[in-house]
């Protein structure tokens, strides 16, 4: 088939679309036209056609939209199925020809709050607009979860999980370095991250990867010289800087759009054999205490984050914890696994809507 993958609001290499799903899609065979905004090199490569786009950020979107909605009209009306990534997208149903389907990566209710550029008096009717969209969007769109959770939200949709691959070897936890995988923001936890590291008293340093807030940088320019940022690198470029690290950070706030999210940084880090430090959502603690992958600390506590990164000083204990992470990981959540799923589900879409 050829498939077009869309997306305005996501990094052109964004784990999930670039480095999960379109290669899947190349390796089952199908032609992949990739309608993405350029924001460094050209992302045509074997089986995959890059169209670029504007990206649309903050509250300036329409002009975005309206540039899609062309190269949309375009490319898929010559092809046999549509994906796309952004909620956005969904409004330009007269763009978007033939068979579709939304890929849902978030809670786009809950996380308005979480949305920096959204002043806060106009929350309440971003939310409702939300769920506007995300009503009509179910009912013309066929859906792929990123969580299972969603589930509840769109009951005929197919849960399609962001999980990792797991590679064969692994550099073993040292002692020294710690890293964090993601956006930096307020409500990830980065203020708690920043304190903690100012309150360590042994040899360690921090390196961030993943696009930061405006709010927090300044706070990151000024948090110390065990504190480095490394901005936005392709996921597999990071995953294989941070083996090797004593432990990954997990520190998401308590908020609603969380509790029943599993962190994706949980199971990359696991599937590294990087001991995991995360708050108590629901699920990432299940998954960390019941495998023993790491340790969990409450919501805002720097403190308790520098007892749990003395604790992993101890090599037994972080080997311990690395082993039980790929092992857990392997078991039940391995991207091979979910990727067989997807194509399944592609494969019925694209041919119910030939």
């Amino acid at each position: 088939m050829r498939v077009v993958v869309a997306t305005v609001v996501h990094h052109p290499e964004d784990a999930r679309i670039f480095h999960r799903q379109i290669p899947a899609l190349v390796a089952a065979g199908h032609d992949v036209v990739y309608v993405a905004p350029t924001l460094g090199p050209d992302l045509t490569r074997p089986g995959v056609r890059h169209r670029p786009v504007m990206r649309a950020e903050g509250r300036h979107r329409i002009r975005a939209l309206r540039f899609a909605a062309g190269v949309l009209a375009e490319e898929s009306e010559v092809a046999d199925l549509t994906i796309i990534h952004d909620p956005e997208l969904t409004i330009l149903t007269r763009s978007v020809k033939g068979a579709r389907i939304w890929d849902v990566h978030e809670d786009l209710p809950s996380q308005i709050g979480d949305k920096n550029w959204i002043p806060g008096w106009l929350a309440g009717t971003a939310r409702f607009v939300a769920r506007r969209i995300e009503d009509r969007a179910s009912s013309r769109f066929d859906l792929m979860l990123a969580e299972d959770s969603y589930i509840d939200r769109f009951p005929g949709g197919v849960v399609v999980r962001n999980t990792p691959s797991v590679p064969e070897t692994v550099a073993p936890p040292d002692d020294c370095r710690v890293v964090y995988v993601g956006r930096v923001s307020r409500r990830r936890g980065a203020e708690t991250m920043i304190d903690a590291m100012r309150r360590v008293d042994f040899d360690l340093h921090l390196d961030v990867y993943g696009p930061i807030d405006a709010d927090i940088a300044p706070m990151l320019r000024t948090a110390g010289s065990n504190v480095k940022t490394h901005g936005f690198l392709a996921n597999p470029t990071v995953l294989n800087q941070i083996q090797g690290a004593m432990a990954g950070l997990a520190l998401l706030g308590e908020t609603g759009n969380y509790e029943a999210s599993m962190p994706t940084k949980v199971l990359e880090y696991m599937a590294r054999g990087i001991p995991v430090v995360t708050t108590p959502n629901p699920v990432a603690r299940q998954l960390v205490e019941e495998s023993g992958a790491g340790l969990v600390v409450p919501f805002d506590d720097p403190v308790e984050v520098v007892r749990a990164l003395t604790r992993l000083l101890d090599p037994e204990f972080r080997i311990y914890c690395a082993e039980n992470g790929r092992q857990a990981v392997r078991n039940g959540f391995d991207w091979s696994e979910d990727a067989k799923t997807m194509l399944e589900f592609v494969n019925r879409v694209g041919t119910d809507g030939a």
